[in-house]
């Protein structure tokens, strides 16, 4: 699908259409992992980057990869204790 979107030239800041329609789908695709609508794998294919430039942009960005909270982390140390 192709969605067409007008954006004016004073926005381009140094850099082509081309490029700047990829970093576009990119932030997209970093905000939509963030907000959880979409898995790493799934925003990396979207945003058409390996997950590795994928994982680097989050951290570019403050955007955790793992969301872990302390609670969840102590959980599963919890169940990985009784594992035999």
């Amino acid at each position: 699908m192709k969605i067409i979107i007008d954006i004016p030239e004073q926005y381009l800041i140094d850099s082509t259409p081309t490029e700047f329609g990829k970093n576009l789908k990119l932030y997209a695709a970093l905000m939509m992992f963030k907000s959880g609508k979409l898995s790493a794998g799934s925003a990396a294919e979207f945003a058409e980057v390996d997950r590795f430039r994928f994982a680097e942009a989050c951290e570019s960005n403050g955007i955790p990869l793992i969301d872990y909270t302390a609670e969840d982390l102590r959980a599963e140390m919890q169940s990985l204790q009784t594992f035999p």
